[in-house]
């Protein structure tokens, strides 16, 4: 696949962002959180800011929309002119009425976006009880002729669900549909694709573009995900602390960075050629699964009884100081193994051998030894992390329960800081007083504070920048040396999966159609779904490194 090299110079320009200032509240000595960017975007153009958060990409969108938060985030100098109207000096309630007929948003989380207690079908026919006179008929009819260019399936049911009925990507295109219903010269999409699996993301970006296509809309995409930008970018403006470091066309900005901070994120950007393998010293299985499944079953005595086989014949074996990656697409089983694995659910059928002891069916009382060796690092350590207790609380209260002294516990919380690259003064600090690379190396942290045997990570990095995601990733291998851990990783990433795993197992709906050595099963896969999961992740014709494509 080649890059985008289409000239828009001829192309009216839809939005021209000048000297954009953001400051922060009325009365902050606070520095700006924009100081002063420029760029612009062209009928049917796409251009991608692109930074790590906290760089100012989210505020560019959201002053754009008028929707920075009252009080707290204030344009103070600058100019955002749509089709040359400058919205900066437009009231609340006429930036109320160019949202979704001139300006319109995708944003990240699809779920928080929807109202759960509303169908679908009826929230994308308010854009146009808000916005046009139609009548009930000419609405229905042109909300379901948007849900059908959008590709969903069995439009007549979906119209008639609610947001938890539907997939990720289901619920992603129904915030499409209510973006582009009204036909906006201008859509901005908020990390649109970040949480979602490669299949699903590729589909998502092929219809941004179509849809694109078809009505000639200018598109602000937002992203840290450089693989998208290949994919998706005509222009590409690089963000950083507020600033725009630099701007140029794709193919400038991937062969030709010119600013260091450019070299770097794309140098971050893992590759999709897998590490060399690392030997097996041959040691003996931490951790065995044999014929491991998930059934879940309802109804009863009135009710139709039913089953969903989440997971079944799940076999492995992982050895110390080894890192297993389990990937696959939403539903395809990867969470139900470990958290079968972890006995966080109780798996129907099979064995979990830990040392030789089969603890899939333990009670709860019995598994409390046997859990200081199996610990876990979720995607979010925001969640899972107390907000209440302190980074000390946190890391310590592990070891506590287990009767370890507590000068002993907080000394090895100090040597795990150190380990993970954060100040001893951290201990008195909350999880809000750190980015979210930092919660998630305290995550990690206290992950290892019991010195466990096997280490679950369940999509860590998924949501994470690049190159925070590099140092997560560095970070582990570095305590996989040092204490010898295996390391069970859950990822929809096959570019992360390439770089830190020494087996991969690949699930489709609950079962594993292939298994192997990381560089076989990413180099040379066997099966038909792994190579379609493979040509679906963006970019993947690019070396970011490099500066130059892949040689096939």
């Amino acid at each position: 696949m080649e890059l985008r090299n289409k000239d828009f110079s001829a192309e009216p320009i839809v939005l021209e962002i000048k000297d954009l200032v953001v400051e922060v509240g009325s009365k902050s000595v606070l520095p700006p959180i924009l100081k002063g960017i420029s760029f612009d975007i062209r009928h049917g153009e796409t251009v991608c800011l692109v930074g790590e958060s906290g760089s100012g990409k989210s505020v560019t969108s959201l002053a754009t929309m008028g929707l920075l938060p009252k009080d707290a985030l204030k344009v103070r100098g600058g100019e955002i002119r749509l089709k040359g109207e400058n919205l900066v000096t437009l009231s609340p309630g006429q930036m109320k009425q160019r949202r979704a007929r001139d300006l319109a948003m995708i944003f990240q989380e699809p779920m928080t976006a929807l109202n759960p207690v509303l169908k679908v079908g009826a929230q994308i026919m308010e854009v146009l009880d808000l916005h046009t006179r139609l009548s009930a008929s000419e609405k229905r009819a042109k909300v379901i002729d948007i849900m059908e260019q959008v590709h969903l399936p069995d439009v007549e049911r979906i119209f008639e669900s609610y947001p938890h009925q539907l997939s990720g990507g289901q619920r992603q295109r129904i915030m499409i549909a209510m973006a582009l219903i009204l036909e906006p010269a201008l859509l901005i999409a908020d990390e649109p694709t970040t949480a979602l699996d490669v299949t699903t993301q590729k589909q998502i970006l092929s219809l941004i573009a179509e849809l694109q296509e078809k009505h000639g809309t200018a598109v602000l995409f937002i992203t840290h995900d450089m693989g998208v930008v290949a994919e998706i970018a005509d222009r590409v403006c690089v963000m950083r602390h507020g600033e725009i470091l630099e701007t140029g066309t794709i193919r400038q900005v991937l062969e030709e960075p010119r600013h260091d901070y450019t070299k770097k994120l794309l140098s971050a950007v893992p590759s999709l050629i897998p590490r060399e393998p690392r030997p097996d010293a041959g040691a003996t299985p931490v951790l065995v699964t044999k014929d491991l499944g998930k059934t879940y079953r309802s109804g009863g005595f009135l009710a139709k009884k039913s089953e969903v086989r989440a997971s079944y014949g799940v076999n492995f074996d992982l050895s110390p100081g080894r890192t297993l990656g389990i990937v696959g697409e939403s539903g395809s089983g990867k969470t139900t193994v470990a958290r079968s694995i972890m006995r966080l659910i109780e798996p129907t059928e099979g064995q979990i051998l830990l040392e030789g002891d089969d603890i899939a069916h333990l009670s709860t009382s019995a598994m409390k030894p046997k859990r200081k060796k199996l610990q876990v690092v979720f995607q979010d350590p925001f969640r899972s992390l107390n907000p209440r207790w302190t980074i000390a609380r946190s890391l310590t209260e592990g070891p506590l329960n287990y009767g370890v002294p507590y000068a002993e516990a907080i000394a090895e919380a100090k040597r795990l800081l150190q380990i993970v690259s954060l100040p001893e003064d951290a201990l008195k600090r909350y999880p809000h007083q750190f980015s979210g690379g930092q919660r998630q190396r305290i995550a990690i942290a206290r992950a290892v504070m019991l010195r466990p045997d096997v280490l679950v990570a369940d999509e860590a990095v998924s949501a994470l920048d690049v190159s925070v995601q590099a140092q997560v990733l560095d970070l582990l291998d570095e305590l996989q040396r040092q204490t010898g851990i295996a390391i069970i990783f859950i990822t929809h990433d096959l570019r992360v999966a390439a770089q830190i795993c020494d087996e991969v197992l690949v699930m489709k709906r609950g079962e594993v159609v292939e298994q192997g050595p990381a560089g076989q099963v990413l180099h040379a896969p066997q099966h038909e779904y792994t190579r379609a999961l493979i040509n679906a992740a963006p970019g993947r014709f690019w070396d970011f490194a490099a500066h130059k494509p892949l040689v096939a």
